[in-house]
């Protein structure tokens, strides 16, 4: 047999798996796929050069790196007013980037230098094979459970309804139809790009894009953590040791994206056995519990939330964080990339001279694209922005504290113009987004509430312990090898992957200290004002540690000196291992019998108006198929969280009042907002015809609807003659009393 024989046999029968478990939804879900892989392979000239240190040459970022740079250019060209944002934008800013790649490909060719990981098929191999089953496996989970309804659902796919539908960049707000949307809408954006570069539909592509970046959460930690161990660990891979970077890389990658928090090894595993064990009946585990604990276990008025992946990929938001983590990914991978680059460089090649000095370090490839990468993060989600740059400042200075040999003028004055760079950057390249943006920033408080001490334990108490031990077994090492105590000498002395790990973990600390200590100020802060500070701050810290606890118990197993190191690693991987029973408890909880092929559903997100809104799906769906454009369509508002604004969610037609809560962080103006609750009552149920036409003018209302919610909330003040002798009825449903007017203008 053909030595690649086996690998086409393995690549046929997940093809064959894939046809079989998502039947009629394969064909989007191999289109994601196939595009993925294109467009990354067309990146490699790019990718290969920036991770040219890595023996994949980066090909899992190459992915990440090509749908940032179309779909950042898009965006930044359609919010420019330069181009509308249409399928054929997307599809020719695409081509153009190809164009580019390939061009730059030729020039590397006559250089003799080779972009693409050659010598590694395997290594490539296998990443593709391991993304594939794990985009296969979340996009079959999802499947058991599409509907887009539910937490902030709604809101998430209305977005990308609405964009599709809009020419323009931000689009109209479905729930605010007198301005734009007025929120960090990048995620979604990001979703509707590949869903018009596709040409695929949105009541798929929702799901698909969740599932899409569940696979990257596993992924881009694997391949980073894998060559930091490579890195690392390169003296000591001999025989059976030569798995470890492997090992480490898929542990990482499932810290990362299917992990619970000791949360659940605590509370569904330890104390139901203590219990059994006292004759008494044991407690059942609700799996959403482990990320609402801290006020809520015992019940304070402090209730906080600390969610991570899994659960986000679980519950099925598509929110900013959500999309936001294979930016954040990659924007870790391309700083070790740089540090290591560095480093080598430092090794092999003279310094420059003062002429060339501040060119070279004003130009490094690494920063230019980490600060238009962090500027992007304004819009993609706002707090990442701030914790980025904090993150690759911590990046920059521990890479200049080395290579400037500890001379502290030097290292402040570069550090310094370098952060200057990557703000100024960040600020010119988010001005389309930032110009149209009313910010939601109230100030910083500080933080009158404060967690319990067992509870941090429980939630971080194993990456705070295993991040310490490592920085502890890197330092002592280096210490007891005769290096100088100075910082410089001993952060020379540690090599790139063990400088990063402590880079890493030391901001992962710092990440779950801060809610401690103060919060950033909204609308929430009399009910819940820590909350929003620690689930935006400690979901990084969570990604960050998943990475250096895989990275940091292999390193310690294979080369730390010391047994109390590799005994202590050894309990940290089986309890890390433990908490992945997590996904186990929480795929059964959600998604139920996923063992049974039989019960999927299919990735249809819309598929729950027929059961959840018998009387308005079908008035949904004309409205769907047959109004194009914006034009606004008045239905019942109602309270966040809750079934109003069914129609503007599934459609994206814009109406004059959305779900309240949302729109008071959005706009933060009461008073508009219950004045326009009051004209939307009016219009229901005033008599007076000469008012309620004034009204329905005042907000350019095209169509009104009238199903379930409106009778539901205005009852028998509903005043149907006098809305009928104000339009036309264009749909009526046979069965229901649902009916759809359009305004006479």
């Amino acid at each position: 047999m053909k030595k690649w024989a086996p690998r086409v046999l393995l690549a046929a029968a997940l093809a064959g798996l894939s046809a079989f478990l998502l039947k009629g939804d394969v064909w989007t879900f191999w289109t994601w796929w196939l595009l993925a892989f294109l467009m990354g392979m067309v990146a490699m000239p790019v990718t290969g050069r920036l991770f040219a240190g890595f023996e994949d040459k980066g090909w899992m970022f190459s992915k990440v790196l090509a749908i940032t740079v179309t779909g950042f250019l898009t965006w930044f060209l359609v919010t420019a007013k330069i181009l509308p944002f249409t399928a054929a934008t997307c599809i020719g800013v695409s081509v153009v980037c190809a164009v580019g790649c390939g061009v730059l490909y030729h020039f590397q060719g006559k250089n003799g230098i080779d972009c693409f990981p050659s010598g590694k098929v395997n290594l490539i191999y296998g990443e593709e094979i391991l993304f594939f089953i794990f985009f296969l496996m979340w996009t079959y989970f999802a499947g058991f459970r599409p509907q887009a309804y539910g937490t902030e659902k709604f809101m998430d796919y209305g977005f990308m309804e609405a964009m599709m539908r809009s020419t323009t960049l931000p689009a109209r707000d479905l729930w605010y139809s007198e301005g734009t949307i007025n929120y960090y809408y990048g995620g979604q954006y990001f979703a509707v790009f590949l869903t018009k570069l596709t040409g695929s539909k949105v009541e798929l592509t929702y799901n698909l894009m969740r599932t899409f970046v569940a696979a990257f959460a596993f992924a881009l930690p694997f391949s980073l953590v894998r060559q930091m161990s490579v890195d690392r660990l390169k003296g000591s891979l001999t025989g059976k040791k030569r798995c470890v970077p492997a090992v480490a890389g898929i542990i990482a990658g499932l810290s990362v994206s299917i992990a619970g928090n000791m949360h659940y090894v605590v509370y569904s595993k330890i104390i139901p056995w203590l219990q059994k064990l006292q004759g008494k009946e044991a407690d059942s585990y609700w799996f959403p519990d482990a990320t609402r604990y801290i006020g809520y276990n015992p019940d304070v008025p402090d209730k906080t939330i600390h969610e991570f992946p899994c659960y986000s990929f679980m519950l099925g938001d598509l929110h900013a964080h959500v999309v936001n983590v294979m930016f954040v990914l990659f924007l870790v991978g391309l700083l070790y990339a740089w540090m290591r680059s560095v480093r080598m460089r430092e090794a092999v090649i003279m310094k420059p001279g003062r002429k060339e000095f501040w060119k070279k370090q004003l130009l490094i490839p690494h920063i230019l694209l980490a600060a238009v990468m962090i500027g992007m993060f304004r819009f993609t989600n706002f707090w990442d922005f701030i914790i980025y740059f904090v993150v690759t400042g911590g990046v920059v200075l521990f890479t200049n504290i080395v290579q400037f040999d500890g001379k502290v003028k030097r290292i402040l004055a570069v550090t310094g113009v370098q952060a200057v760079e990557i703000i100024v950057i960040s600020y010119v390249v988010s001005l389309p987004f930032t110009l149209q943006f009313d910010s939601m920033f109230k100030g910083v408080g500080i933080a009158q509430n404060h967690s319990m001490i067992h509870q941090l334990l429980i939630l971080w108490g194993l990456p705070v312990v295993l991040t310490v031990l490592l920085i502890i077994c890197i330092i002592w090492e280096k210490l007891r090898g005769g290096a100088n105590k100075s910082l410089y000498k001993l952060m020379k002395a540690i090599s790139v992957p063990d400088l990063f790990a402590i880079v890493m973990g030391l901001c992962a600390i710092g990440l779950i200290v801060i809610p401690e200590l103060v919060y950033v100020r909204d609308i929430y802060e009399n009910g819940n004002a820590r909350a929003n500070t620690m689930f935006k701050l400690t979901y990084q810290a969570y990604m960050l540690f998943g990475m250096t606890m895989g990275y940091g118990i292999f390193r310690m197993l294979v080369a730390a000196r010391k047994k109390v190191f590799k005994v202590v690693s050894v309990i940290g991987l089986v309890l890390l291992c433990w908490t992945f029973g997590y996904f186990g408890n929480s795929v059964y909880a959600w998604f139920g019998k996923v063992w049974e092929p039989s019960e999927y559903k299919g990735l249809n997100a819309t598929s729950f108006l027929s059961n959840d809104f018998t009387e308005d799906v079908a008035g949904i769906k004309w409205l769907k198929k047959n109004v194009k454009g914006s034009p606004v369509v008045l239905e019942a508002n109602g309270d966040s969280y809750s079934g109003y604004e069914r129609v503007s969610a599934m459609t994206g037609l814009p109406t004059v009042l959305g779900w309240y809560v949302h729109e008071w962080l959005w706009r933060d103006d009461t008073a508009d907002l219950n004045e326009k609750s009051a004209d939307i009552e009016s219009i229901y149920t005033s008599l007076d015809e000469e008012y309620v036409k004034e009204l329905l003018e005042e907000y350019d209302v095209s169509y009104i609807f009238v199903g379930s919610k409106e009778r539901e909330k205005y009852g028998e003040a509903l005043n149907e003659d006098v809305l009928k002798s104000l339009g036309e009825v264009v749909f009526q449903d046979e069965v229901y009393s649902t009916y759809i007017l359009k305004v006479n203008k």
